[in-house]
């Protein structure tokens, strides 16, 4: 049975750069087609000897009348019993101004000024953003970034139907990320960056690993973590959940934290699921 992914999100946020990506991994991409259609391509993918099982279609150029008609369009896709997922791009509104600043194109809503056009079409948009599966919060990422977390996300060969897992992890001072499900803080752990030798070091290190998992809290936390999500992860897939995503937080996301999300990923692992993990600020 073929897979639909619907794309949506800020103009200026990286709808584009999603296009080329999924065409990269695969998929049958449609841009700007009128949602209204949307039926019409899946009537054809049902067809037996079809060439193509997965169907991404670009939405929400068209402005509120194209808005208005993807909902019914998602609602007629899951009615025929196929996988549906809807992928949210969103960014905060300084950087999609300074976006639209250097490039100087012009929103699609035409408001008074940039500005104002993002807020409205935020407005616009919010119902598709509460419902989707996926929401990607473009804000620090160039289009390169953005390509390789599509990748990350998409790219896994789990079965139909799966959930698909993330774990993330990422520094307070840097900002919480704004699409995760579940944010858990390892700042009570003994902070590697005190220590001369580890501070240059990250998380992925060997003599940081073993420096944050090897105290007691460390186990204390994660044993907690793994029962807790030995119930979690089942519970939100009975109930049909698409994408769960888990971040873990330290000060700047470079020792403690990357540490731990290695370690929770592996603990995922064992439960059946496949999680991919993303360190968000371990550069910085």
């Amino acid at each position: 049975m073929a897979e639909y992914l619907i794309v949506a999100g800020l103009s200026g946020a990286g709808r584009s750069t999603a296009s080329a990506a999924f065409e990269d991994l695969g998929w049958f991409v449609i841009d700007n087609l009128p949602p209204a259609l949307i039926g019409k391509i899946s009537e054809l993918a049902g067809q037996p000897n079809g060439d193509y099982d997965r169907f991404c279609f670009i939405v929400g150029r068209g402005g509120p009348e194209s808005v208005s008609e993807v909902f019914p369009a998602i609602i007629g896709l899951r009615s025929t019993g196929a996988r549906v997922r809807v992928l949210f791009l969103d960014a905060t509104d300084d950087v999609l101004v300074r976006r639209y600043e250097g490039t100087r194109r012009r929103h699609p809503l035409e408001a008074e000024g940039v500005l104002n056009s993002i807020v409205s079409e935020r407005s616009l948009l919010k119902p598709i953003r509460d419902d989707a599966d996926i929401v990607l919060d473009t804000s620090e990422l160039n289009s390169n970034e953005l390509r390789a977390r599509l990748v990350e996300l998409f790219a896994g060969s789990e079965a139909e139907g799966a959930m698909t897992t993330a774990v993330v992890s990422f520094g307070f001072k840097h900002g919480i990320p704004l699409d995760v499900d579940l944010v858990l803080d390892c700042r009570f752990l003994p902070n590697p960056h005190w220590v001369p030798e580890l501070r240059e070091h990250t998380g992925l290190d060997a003599d940081v690993r073993d420096y944050v998992l090897e105290r007691g809290e460390a186990q204390e936390f994660l044993a907690r973590l793994d029962d807790f999500l030995a119930f979690l992860l089942p519970a939100f897939a009975r109930e049909g959940k698409s994408y769960l995503s888990v971040a873990i937080g330290c000060t700047g996301g470079r020792h403690r934290s990357v540490a731990i999300a290695e370690e929770l990923a592996l603990r995922i692992r064992e439960h059946g699921f496949t999680p991919t993990v993303h360190h968000r600020d371990i550069g910085r």
